[in-house]
């Protein structure tokens, strides 16, 4: 008996080691986004965790945006830095405990200057401490759908317990990207803060070479690789490519092109044509009325490849039974390209229809009488 838990006591250590894997023992991951549907155009190895590195602090930034949002602070709020920036290693704006700096520049620190002392700074304001916001992150990772990622830092330091997804990435992006305030910072290649003392220059190279540029992140380390998190935008499109783990900076950058160029050459956002004059009256049994007219919940945009043709599919039951409510989900309609799902619509009554009973059925009768 001994022995046999001397080696399950073994199993559970062997199981609690963290696994350090370095970016070159791995194959690049990708994904490239539709920001408005969400929609995945190109992928690689787009739901394997691995480690993110520095993008990390794109979390930080969304929590900074969501705080600016909700009006607990704003742009121009005044921070000061605390002792949590003291002997603060790699990348830094030099801060000291007690100096002072606003948002702006903190967010302008974090993304286009990658700094670590800014990231802690804006966590010990917003949550109270480095580790309560480190839980902020996981839990908006997990309100957005981020089921494969763990945050262990505001700054994204190399650590074997934090990993992300390319495809979780891309969602955190997305939602960067609709908040207003963190679009300055997310873009800017190069500037100065703290009263022209410090410089910042974005390692994300497409701010300055790419014209339609949405900016984001891009970071390395011997743990991640060099890894970037880029956004564009042409004729009202935006896509969002993720590149994670690649061997060097032009691979990195070269692919990163490639994926964006794809997006909007190869696809487009529309509306599927659909006209619910098509939809027949839906025939009810046992109800003060002998049928009921449907409407579409909401017709969602799409991407899809150019030219592609879209088909929609009316599930309906023959028939349904009284009473029914108003909005009642009766059938459902599906859109397809070729014979992939694109997504799926419900159909619903627009009107309320009781039951019939004897009351109402004797209404019905006085009102053919007398009419």
């Amino acid at each position: 008996m001994k022995q046999i838990a001397i080696f399950f006591c073994m199993i559970i250590f062997i199981q609690m080691i963290p696994l350090q894997v370095h970016a070159e023992e791995q194959e690049m991951a990708y994904v490239l986004l539709e920001a408005e549907t969400g929609c995945i155009l190109k992928s690689e190895y787009a739901e394997e965790k691995r480690p993110v590195g520095s993008l990390a602090k794109l979390m930080t930034a969304y929590l900074t945006g969501k705080a600016i949002e909700q009006q607990k602070i704003s742009p121009d709020t005044v921070m000061t830095a605390g002792e949590s920036v003291s002997g603060m290693k790699g990348a830094v704006i030099w801060l000291k405990p007690g100096d002072s700096i606003t948002v702006r520049e903190l967010l302008l620190g974090l993304l286009t200057g990658n700094a670590n002392d800014a990231a802690a700074v804006l966590a010990d304001r917003i949550s109270g401490s480095a580790d309560k916001f480190v839980m902020d992150m996981n839990a908006a990772a997990f309100d957005l759908g981020m089921k494969s990622t763990r945050f262990t830092s505001p700054q994204g330091f190399d650590d074997a317990q934090a990993y992300s997804t390319a495809k979780d990435m891309a969602l955190l992006c997305c939602a960067v990207l609709k908040c207003p305030e963190l679009q300055e910072s997310l873009s800017t290649w190069r500037t100065f803060i703290l009263n022209d003392t410090v410089e910042l220059v974005n390692e994300n190279s497409l701010t300055r070479t790419m014209k339609n540029s949405r900016g984001l992140k891009a970071s390395h380390s011997p743990e991640s690789g060099y890894s970037i998190a880029a956004a564009a935008e042409y004729e009202g499109m935006v896509c969002t490519a993720v590149v994670l783990n690649a061997p060097d900076e032009d691979t990195r950058l070269s692919l990163t092109k490639k994926l964006l160029n794809i997006g909007f050459s190869q696809y487009q956002v529309t509306l599927p044509a659909f006209a619910e004059e098509f939809l027949r009256p839906l025939k009810i049994r046992g109800g003060t009325e002998v049928s009921v007219l449907l409407e579409l919940s909401g017709l969602p945009a799409l991407t899809v490849s150019n030219g592609a043709q879209i088909q929609a599919v009316i599930v309906l039951p023959e028939y349904v039974q009284a009473p029914v409510k108003y909005h009642q989900k009766i059938g459902r309609v599906y859109f397809y390209q070729d014979k992939t799902l694109l997504c799926e619509c419900a159909l619903l009554a627009s009107e309320a229809v009781p039951e019939m009973t004897m009351h109402s059925a004797f209404r019905q009768i006085l009102h053919f009488l007398f009419s």
